[in-house]
């Protein structure tokens, strides 16, 4: 069942963040991918045993991109900020994509407030055996074809995006160039910094991952000392949808874990 989702926003030093809340339980932090906001089947599956809170970055959706941001980075900081506004402590932070790379920048630069880190195929590093294609040269039906291993899954998903409002798909995709322009959808001083991360953290990626290739996981597992892996078979880059039913339990286990 469902949990019931509550739309908030706060401001944070001036810049308003609008963010979804549901569930009660130990707190779990989930930033979105490069899709823009969404509440996802993995979010309804730890609502079930956790309060989830999922914002929407600003520059996305019906928001202005703020003039500080100019990179993952600035977004982390902004992060830091809502966690410490929002009196977030023994944190289970996940991030998705680009959000992936946001949740990474924030762990190497603070800590103190995360019990652990999930990473689902985060953008943020590239692999000596596989770069980064260019996001921004795709089409809707190739960027929907891409996310997916499973072409049903990523018609339908095309059909929801068609629907959406296109103030917004330009504005997600705004946002998202703010972030990930140059070069794309990646930092080459992130993994320089990946060792700083000290909590327990989880990658999973998707074995057929068109966006973010299966082999980015490498520089993560090298550099990070408390760092576990798991990849999934038949399964895209969409983790938060078509891997949920297989990443929920995982997470719970995680969760659990990490929390001694």
């Amino acid at each position: 069942m469902t949990e019931k989702i509550d739309d908030k926003t706060i401001d944070i030093v001036g810049t308003k963040l609008r963010y979804r809340e549901a569930g009660s339980g130990p707190t779990v932090l989930f930033l979105h991918g490069a899709e823009g906001d969404t509440w996802s089947p993995l979010l309804d599956a730890l609502s079930a045993q956790h309060r989830v809170i999922a914002p929407e970055h600003p520059g996305f959706g019906r928001t202005p991109i703020p003039p500080w941001m100019m990179n993952a980075g600035d977004l982390a900081y902004f992060y830091l900020d809502v966690v410490e506004a929002l009196g977030l402590r023994d944190l289970h932070l996940v991030g998705h994509c680009v959000g992936g790379w946001v949740a990474a920048e924030m762990a190497i630069r603070n800590t103190q407030r995360l019990a652990s880190l999930t990473l689902l195929a985060p953008a943020g590093v590239e692999s000596r055996d596989a770069s980064i294609d260019d996001i921004f040269a795709w089409g809707p039906e190739e960027f929907a074809r891409r996310q997916f291993h499973d072409p049903k899954l990523a018609a339908a998903w095309q059909a929801e995006q068609a629907k959406l409002d296109i103030d917004i798909v330009l504005q997600n995709r705004t946002g998202l160039a703010r972030l990930a322009w140059n070069p794309r959808l990646h930092s080459p001083q992130l993994p320089h910094w990946l060792h700083r991360i000290d909590i327990p953290t989880l990658l999973i990626w998707g074995e057929s991952d068109r966006v973010i290739p299966l082999a980015c996981h490498q520089p993560f597992m090298r550099e990070i000392k408390q760092a576990k892996f798991v990849s999934l078979p038949n399964t895209g880059h969409a983790l938060p949808i078509e891997g949920a039913k297989d990443i929920g339990p995982q997470l719970k286990a995680f969760f659990q874990g990490a929390q001694g």
